[in-house]
């Protein structure tokens, strides 16, 4: 999908309006917060804290490594 949008003066910040595809695309709404996360190829935007899904795959890891631990700490 190819999408233009303008940038505008805000107050003292600059902003654009994001077209209804991109906010279909993202899943986001009113009040949702986006991340800016440098790329290669550019600034990527997402709707997703990247550095949370590091530290959820990090926590899965663990918790299939000390499954029996885990559950014994449970009872």
């Amino acid at each position: 999908m190819i999408t233009q949008s303008k940038v505008r003066k805000v107050g003292n910040s600059l902003g654009s309006i994001l077209p209804k595809e991109v906010i279909a695309d993202l899943k986001v709404q009113e009040g949702s917060v986006l991340y800016f996360t440098e790329a290669p190829d550019g600034v990527r935007i997402t709707a997703q804290n990247p550095e949370f899904a590091q530290k959820l795959e990090a926590a899965t890891s663990l918790s299939r490594r000390y499954r029996n631990a885990l559950r014994e700490l449970a009872k």
